[in-house]
């Protein structure tokens, strides 16, 4: 069977332009079949950012891959453009501590992290043990900083934190992210649920006004401003000190110390937020989102933007 040429262009300009792609069936949140949904959990423990193309929603794309890899089945995962395989490769390597290192991860040496929980929580978990007495509580922290606390079988290489009463496992990269964690209940809109203070965890995505932004521009700071819109919208009007976040500019910010001030801008705020946060995942600690994007920018400090 021949590639379609668009298809294949379409898939090219995936891999080139992202590091991590992972073709499945759904998406993160709601997986269509098991064996996405364990890709996925495998993926997120050391990956906190990917792009995943949902198979389901582009049928060309979804007999396109299989041909283009000549793999015949879903999901697959590329790395920098390299097929790495399908969900049960992806789980044995993972096994064998080569998944890591096919992102540059070194796996983190065992380790037992201090954990503190509030008596509350204890409390919580002295029931839901008590209720399953042959299950064990296990804490996962994936590398979105993402925490889950769940009742499943004991894992007999797991990381034991003992916490009074209370024993939690934890896997390595769990453990090597939970060194200081404090564990609370909080009362939602929803009912009582978790709250982990994590010290490890990124700092959050900051806001940033359109004045105070101004005015670091004006002085002449190190700011690394980016417009997020598409390349029509940005050539009809940008802010002047922006650059577009082309592939280009992605991968330019990747070599920026991780101290660096970066500010994301869109056209109201919204859709820069979420790329804003996909970099503070990458480590960096000065992330900002500008306010309004830049129709505020428009009104409150330079209406010649467009």
């Amino acid at each position: 069977m021949d590639l379609d040429p668009s298809t294949r262009e379409t898939i090219e300009a995936l891999l080139n332009a992202n590091d991590v792609v992972l073709f499945m069936k759904g998406n993160p949140q709601q997986p269509q079949c098991g064996f996405s949904a364990s890709t996925i959990a495998t993926l997120s423990r050391f990956v906190p950012d990917f792009v995943t193309v949902d198979v389901l929603q582009h049928p060309e794309i979804r007999e396109g891959i299989k041909v283009y890899s000549n793999w015949p089945t879903i999901p697959q995962l590329y790395v920098k453009g390299e097929l790495i395989g399908g969900n049960d490769i992806i789980l044995e390597m993972s096994a064998s501590g080569e998944l890591p290192e096919v992102f540059g991860l070194t796996t983190p040496e065992p380790g037992t992290p201090a954990i503190s929980i509030a008596e509350s929580v204890a409390e919580a978990m002295r029931h839901a043990l008590q209720d399953q007495p042959e299950l064990a509580l296990h804490l996962d922290i994936d590398a979105a900083w993402q925490h889950k606390l769940s009742l499943a079988p004991a894992a007999p290489d797991a990381i034991t934190v003992t916490v009074g009463d209370i024993d939690i496992m934890l896997d390595n990269w769990a453990a090597s992210r939970a060194d200081g964690l404090h564990i609370d209940l909080v009362e939602t809109l929803t009912g009582t649920g978790f709250r982990f203070d994590n010290p490890n965890a990124p700092p959050p995505v900051k806001d940033i006004s359109v004045q105070a932004l101004r005015q670091k521009l004006d002085a002449g700071e190190a700011v690394h401003l980016y417009d997020t819109r598409g390349e029509q919208a940005y050539a009809a009007g940008s802010i002047e000190q922006a650059r577009h976040l082309d592939a280009e500019a992605a991968k330019a910010i990747e070599d920026l110390p991780k101290d660096s001030m970066l500010v994301f801008q869109c056209r109201s705020g919204k859709s820069s937020q979420a790329v804003a946060e996909r970099y503070r995942l990458k480590g960096f600690t000065e992330v900002y989102n500008l306010i309004g994007g830049i129709e505020a920018w428009m009104k409150e400090a330079d209406s010649t933007a467009i």
